[in-house]
């Protein structure tokens, strides 16, 4: 009987390469085991933390109380000894009075015991039972002998819940993207990719594909016509999106990342520090710190750089042609210099035992246009036109399973005080058969 899917692939030398079905099933597994984790810790953050917290600020009834007494409630762990305050308190509900130990709904331990001394200096005990001294309380309904001195939410449960969160977004969105490539190979997701980009498979009468089957369209270049020139050029990567993007990996990573740091911290003021947990969260530490340093530089060249437009006379490009440029570029800034070059990128894609390796050379790089030292002021675009020549003979745009020829127009600025930046806009250059100059 044949087996659902081969546990080898096809044989190399003297090994054998790990099947890929296989090795997509332990990646589901794998994605999905995070997912349920975190679902699973959601629910029970939610049930244990969160619904008695709302019912203490919603549902549980003011009263008055009085103390009776107070201490330090203490209990031993792995990382020494944790403390915690307590108070025995006297309230009187439909003539019935009862008789509790509490303080909040959750019974919270900290190390520092300073911090628990603190809270029992808030509240006096009664010595005269003639002349008590009262304190807000607030008892639940349901079971009246259940009661708080305090309510309010705590900033530690938001805290926590990032990490449920983190592992259901990881596990969320990996279990997706192996789901819609099950099955697949890597030259069949590349084909999708190149089909949904040229759009064949809703446009097959496509002049431009059927003349030149491995050059992509640039149909998204010249939807949009020019101010100036007859086409604007779209920018390669947005701005908006790549800060979006740290923004989010800067928030998970150190969400997680501070979870142990405030643990870490209280046990260091309150004289317990653990410092193999201190010297393994270090590294962690420095990443998160980096990822805010390239949060930070993104979003000032986000915000302070204002956005830059490249517009073109004609598309596509023709080797040994010239065209005319025009570039923007608004905002607030003082720059060092401006640069326009056209740089060509190959990308080769290819398999290395079990492994799909790509790699990217730049085989060409020339400045089109360069302007040094001016000012541009806000409400105030700075413009120009340059011209932009083809080479002659420069190889042609190109895209298949495992090749790729890619051409853009690259705006490099040098801002003083202020960090540098690069914006690309892609262009498609056709061959030149049959071609005449006019």
């Amino acid at each position: 009987m044949a087996r659902s899917f081969r546990y080898y692939g096809k044989k190399r030398g003297n090994r054998r390469t790990g099947s890929s079905t296989l090795g997509s099933a332990g990646e589901m597994l794998f994605y999905a085991v995070f997912l349920l984790f975190g679902c699973v810790s959601a629910v029970a953050l939610f049930y244990l933390l969160v619904i008695p917290q709302w019912r203490v600020s919603n549902e549980f009834v003011e009263h008055t109380c009085i103390v009776l007494q107070k201490r330090i409630a203490e209990e031993k762990d792995q990382d020494g000894t944790l403390y915690r305050p307590e108070f025995r308190i006297k309230y009187e509900i439909d003539g019935v009075e009862y008789f509790a130990w509490t303080y909040g709904i959750h019974k919270v331990s900290s190390s520092s015991r300073k911090n628990s001394q603190k809270i029992l200096g808030r509240f006096t005990e009664t010595k005269d039972p003639e002349h008590p001294i009262e304190y807000p309380c607030w008892y639940d309904p349901l079971n009246p002998e259940k009661v708080v001195l305090v309510r309010g939410g705590n900033w530690w449960m938001w805290l926590i819940a990032i990490v449920p969160v983190s592992f259901i977004l990881i596990g969320g969105i990996g279990l997706i993207y192996r789901v819609l490539h099950w099955g697949k190979s890597a030259e069949h997701q590349a084909a999708m990719a190149r089909h949904a980009t040229r759009g064949d498979l809703f446009d097959t009468g496509n002049k431009a594909a059927g003349q030149f089957p491995n050059v992509p369209p640039g149909a998204d270049i010249t939807n949009s016509p020019g101010t100036r020139l007859a086409f604007r050029l779209p920018i390669g990567a947005s701005p908006g999106w790549k800060l979006f993007g740290i923004l989010l990996a800067c928030v998970l990573w150190n969400g997680i990342v501070s979870v142990f740091v405030v643990f870490v911290a209280k046990d260091h003021l309150g004289g317990n520090p653990d410092w193999v947990l201190t010297l393994f969260l270090l590294p962690f530490v420095v990443v998160g710190i980096a990822l805010i340093v390239c949060f930070i530089r993104q979003l000032l060249l986000t915000t302070g750089v204002g956005p830059t437009m490249v517009e073109i006379s004609d598309h596509p490009l023709v080797p040994g042609r010239q065209y005319r440029l025009f570039v923007s570029q608004a905002g607030r800034l003082v720059m060092n210099s401006l640069c326009v070059s056209l740089v060509c990128e190959e990308k080769a894609t290819y398999r290395q035992g079990t492994d799909t390796r790509t790699e990217t050379k730049k085989v060409h790089d020339r400045e089109v246009y360069r302007r040094d030292g001016f000012e541009v002021r806000r409400g105030l675009p700075f413009e120009d036109e340059c011209e932009l020549l083809v080479p002659e003979g420069a190889m042609h745009s190109f895209k298949s399973d495992h090749n790729e020829i890619h051409w853009k127009l690259v705006v490099a600025g040098d801002v003083a005080v202020w960090p540098n930046y690069k914006r690309d806009f892609p262009v498609v250059i056709h061959p030149a058969v049959g071609r005449t100059d006019t």
